[in-house]
């Protein structure tokens, strides 16, 4: 009788373990790609660049590990650039759902010597192509206004580079109701706070001879630094967690503000 009450308590307790086990694994995260489509100021860089930083950089590091970040930023693309060079193709054809897509440009399109311009209808356009595509893949496309310039006047004003091509932006998010990151806003304010001599150290700013990638020095406006690039990335991430989208519950660093 006891081996029996014993394999009945085994049963049971066998029984309760078959039933918690798919309640466990269904609360497990799926696995996610998120893709960084961009510019220079998003972008991988070479070592040849360093210490010059894109923010999408130390940005893969704040996730846990059902994140996976696929940076395909570019240096010097612009919207059109992008799709003409076939750099957005396969970024579609791996698409899955769930997937979310960061898409960040304007500091080429909005500058009208460079070879990359784009029209601002063409530019709209462009935006829409990416954010329909992506939905098309059951993916997440979220918009993000360019980063500020550091152009400070000789009041110490700020100037507002990116006015034109961050609204264009705003627009398409409104009309599409897309998920809008307004980092054009996020960065002003930012550098503001720092003011002109402190917000030089977001920025690749190098004198001549301080480090060999750029003997000659550099005073670059554009471009961030390592603390920059991380400053911004949680900007990002603060984007992110104001938006409350899922993929807020995978940051695993969280800002320090």
């Amino acid at each position: 009788m006891e081996n029996l009450f014993t394999g009945l308590s085994g049963l049971r307790t066998s029984l309760v373990i078959s039933l918690l086990l798919p309640l466990c694994v269904s609360h497990q995260p799926k696995p996610v790609t998120v893709y960084l489509v961009g510019d220079s100021t998003m972008s991988q860089k070479e070592v040849r660049a360093y210490p010059e930083t894109g923010w999408g950089m130390p940005f893969s590091t704040f996730f846990d590990e059902t994140v996976t970040v696929e940076n395909h930023a570019k240096n010097g693309r612009s919207t059109r650039t992008f799709l003409e060079e076939g750099r957005w193709q396969p970024i579609v054809d791996n698409l899955k759902a769930g997937d979310y897509v960061f898409i960040q440009f304007a500091h080429n399109d909005e500058v009208p010597t460079k070879e990359q311009y784009t029209q601002p209808d063409q530019y709209q356009k462009n935006l829409r192509k990416y954010v329909s595509e992506s939905r098309e893949k059951g993916a997440i496309p979220v918009l993000l206004t360019p980063i500020a310039r550091r152009h400070f006047d000789e009041n110490e004003h700020l100037n507002d580079t990116h006015a034109k091509y961050a609204e264009l932006m705003r627009e398409v998010a409104n009309k599409m109701d897309v998920p809008l990151i307004d980092l054009d806003q996020k960065s002003q304010a930012l550098l503001k706070s720092l003011g002109p001599e402190k917000s030089v150290f977001l920025y690749n700013h190098l004198k001549p001879g301080q480090h060999p990638s750029y003997p000659e020095g550099v005073e670059d406006n554009t471009h961030f630094s390592e603390y920059g690039a991380r400053r911004m990335a949680e900007l990002a991430l603060q984007g992110i967690r104001d938006l409350e989208l899922d993929l807020a519950e995978r940051i695993v660093n969280h800002s320090q503000e």
